[in-house]
């Protein structure tokens, strides 16, 4: 389950220990493209800054995206429209356009190899194509040109399908090696394998880290989900998994960059094999679904494999990988102050898939805003907007879920629990009088206490991950209970450090 981008790239060992120095201008919190771009437009300008990430670069949604940068982003402009007016498409389209035009821009000067691409979104089903027509009809009202396309590449029938020529796709993890190298060659520190567990307001601010305090005139907040509960981002987005693969294939495979507007969606592009450069493979990637909220995650991930092989009969697999991303309640990414007036402590979140291009928007948002140059739309996704009053259905329904998911977590912990699951498996409920999640993995049973250390969801066993995820807000552990995703900062009871998957 490791991304194929790790396998292209050379990922350095964790450095753990203690911080170089005891305060900075900035500290950035995340080790992703929105934390680690912020970090070099800080450090360009002159600025002292750290990135600290609590386990490796590209460990979270960065590492594991498809690594397309594109305008034609599936059906997210027509998904923004039906909460916002025209204004609001312009500012998200330009916010993406000066995203894509920076990250370009820094990957031809450093030659990080850009491989440009039209980008399509399709449709094969009438629900999907009317969500198709829809979103041409946004990207229109939006200012972006779009062109219909029956899509002769694809081995399999389509309906409708719109594209934008010139666009990207990206080695990812060639991308955060590149910016972590610059960060120090500018004099600035990205330390990994420290975990940041809070941060206070005293004569600036104090991180209260796995090493020790950390002090910085200003934080930047640039995990997957905020991890600190003031804002309560953490009932405002949603978790979100979906999967990808690639597959050596002996037929021809389409060179554009396809994503379908029907469900399950499914993304599609190419990437040079890592074992032989001259050959290229296909990127399949979707069949996403809330985190900890289906019966089984494998399910998913076999959809996917026999979707390719339906379609591609000679693909083989050669790397499978999954992905965690957050959507907010209106659709719009949050960046900006985590509290109104708090403007040293900003945070980014709620990209819906589309990091590559969002991430950058947000850091260029917040390093303008810090450097006193704020950007023209950069407001419209400031994380206290008016916009959300509209969407309280949206957030009622968001957390009347968590409620359901809350009770029948519980009720679960009722049943005795497997004592010796079968490899690959896990289950929760109780063992006596305590609750008791147990799980074998790689030969070895190994039992937590699986209540989510966040705001005490009892977990659910991922078939998939091999992991404890929680259906509350997303947050996951690994098998024996150490942390992989937030917004909880401390591992289950009687867990080790977090390790590199």
């Amino acid at each position: 389950m490791t991304p194929l981008w790790f396998r292209t790239s050379d990922r350095p060992a964790v450095r753990t220990g203690d911080l170089p120095v005891d305060h900075y201008d900035h500290v950035v919190i995340g080790g992703g493209i929105t934390g680690l771009s912020a970090a070099l437009m800080l450090a360009r300008s002159g600025r002292t800054v750290a990135v600290v990430e609590a386990r490796y670069l590209g460990a979270a949604a960065t590492g594991h995206t498809t690594g397309k940068v594109s305008l034609l982003q599936g059906t997210r402009l027509s998904s923004i429209g039906e909460h916002h007016g025209p204004e609001v498409l312009t500012d998200y389209l330009e916010a993406n356009r000066a995203a894509q035009e920076w990250l370009l821009d820094y990957c031809r000067t450093r030659d990080l190899g850009v491989e440009m691409r039209t980008a399509v979104t399709f449709a094969s089903t009438p629900d999907g194509v009317r969500q198709v027509v829809k979103e041409e009809s946004a990207c229109r009202r939006a200012g972006l040109s779009t062109e219909r396309t029956t899509c002769p590449e694809l081995p399999f029938r389509t309906s409708i399908g719109i594209a934008v020529d010139d666009q990207a796709q990206i080695d990812p993890m060639v991308v955060l090696g590149s910016l972590a190298a610059d960060i120090r060659g500018l004099g600035g520190d990205v330390i990994e394998g420290v975990r940041v567990r809070g941060v206070k307001h005293r004569k600036g601010y104090v991180l209260d880290t796995e090493a020790g305090e950390l002090s910085a005139d200003s934080v930047i907040v640039a995990t997957g989900t905020p991890f600190l509960d003031r804002g309560g981002f953490f009932a405002r987005v949603h978790a979100r998994r979906s999967y990808a693969a690639a597959f050596a294939v002996d037929e021809p495979i389409p060179e554009d960059m396809y994503l379908s507007a029907d469900s399950p969606s499914v993304s599609l592009r190419t990437a040079p094999d890592p074992d032989n450069p001259d050959e290229r493979l296909l990127l399949v990637g979707g069949f996403g679904h809330d985190v900890g909220r289906v019966r089984s995650e494998q399910s998913h991930v076999d959809e996917m494999l026999a979707w390719t092989r339906d379609r591609f009969p000679t693909a083989r697999l050669v790397a499978r990988w999954s992905a965690q991303d957050y959507e907010s309640i209106d659709e719009l990414p949050y960046v900006g102050p985590l509290l109104p007036g708090t403007d040293g402590l900003q945070i980014a979140t709620g990209f819906a898939k589309w990091g590559l291009t969002n991430g950058v928007a947000g850091a260029l948002a917040i390093t303008g805003h810090l450097l006193g140059s704020p950007l023209p739309w950069a407001s419209t996704f400031r994380p206290w907007r008016n916009s959300e009053l509209a969407s309280v259905t949206s957030l009622a329904s968001n957390n009347a879920s968590v409620a359901v998911q809350m009770v029948s977590g519980y009720l679960a912990l009722l049943r005795p629990v497997d004592k010796e699951p079968r490899e690959g498996a896990g289950a929760v409920g109780h063992s006596g009088v305590l609750p008791r999640g147990v799980c074998t993995v790689g030969g070895s049973t190994t039992t937590v206490a699986p209540i989510c250390t966040h705001l005490y969801g009892v977990l659910r066993w991922n078939d998939a991950e091999r992991s404890w995820d929680c259906p509350l807000h997303g947050s996951r552990f690994d098998h024996a209970g150490r942390v992989l995703e937030g917004p909880a900062t401390r591992p289950l009871p009687g867990a080790g450090t977090a390790t590199p998957d």
